[in-house]
């Protein structure tokens, strides 16, 4: 089976009713795995794995157990080697909030990619807290978890702003990715902060 094939099939689990509901749908589980691939320091599988599902989910079957598994492992191998090359990286939804942002796929990408944050939080933001925090800012703005707070409801007022800062998510992803991730020898690039 070929890995669009076992894609399809990790979607359709991973978005199928029956899971926990704090489970990661599968653009949620997108986003945790990209942050994952991010994090400036490794998050072992048997600690991520269970994360994402909240519980055991009732599998079939053992071969099904291993092949969602397994799915996920390749899924975070694939977007860890597109982060690392040189095509800028996209998160498989539509860079936009739209009219219901609360149902929009972006949003649950961008609440899956803090999930995975928050995993290794401390490390995230020990070496440049202050980097980080601006460039993480237009995914907190996606993912609606910082609403009611003041500096978050400023920015929610000016739609256009707003959509700018979702226009700005793959720059975010590939700059943190070099942040933590360029070879020590190598200069850091000049970070583009996001437009403000």
């Amino acid at each position: 089976m070929s890995f669009a094939d076992r894609l399809d099939r990790l979607q359709e689990f991973l978005d199928a009713d029956d899971l926990h509901d704090e489970a990661l749908d599968f653009l949620a589980g997108h986003g945790y795995l990209t942050a994952l691939c991010i994090s400036p320091v490794d998050v072992p599988e048997d600690e991520w794995m269970p994360e994402l599902f909240a519980e055991e989910p009732n599998y079939s079957s053992e071969e099904q157990k291993a092949e969602i598994e397994s799915t996920l492992i390749e899924l975070k191998a694939h977007i860890a080697r597109e982060l690392a090359s040189d095509e800028e990286f996209e998160p498989p939804c539509d860079l936009t909030l739209g009219d219901e942002p609360d149902y929009s796929d972006l949003r649950s990408w961008c609440v899956g990619f803090l999930e995975g944050v928050f995993l290794r939080e401390e490390a995230w933001f020990s070496q440049d807290e202050e980097t980080v925090s601006e460039l993480l800012l237009p995914i907190m703005v996606g993912s609606g978890l910082f609403e009611d707070q003041p500096e978050f409801i400023e920015i929610s007022k000016d739609q256009d702003v707003v959509e700018d800062m979702m226009d700005h998510i793959p720059d975010v992803l590939t700059q943190l990715f070099l942040l933590f991730h360029a070879p020590e020898d190598k200069p850091k690039p000049a970070l583009l902060a996001p437009r403000h």
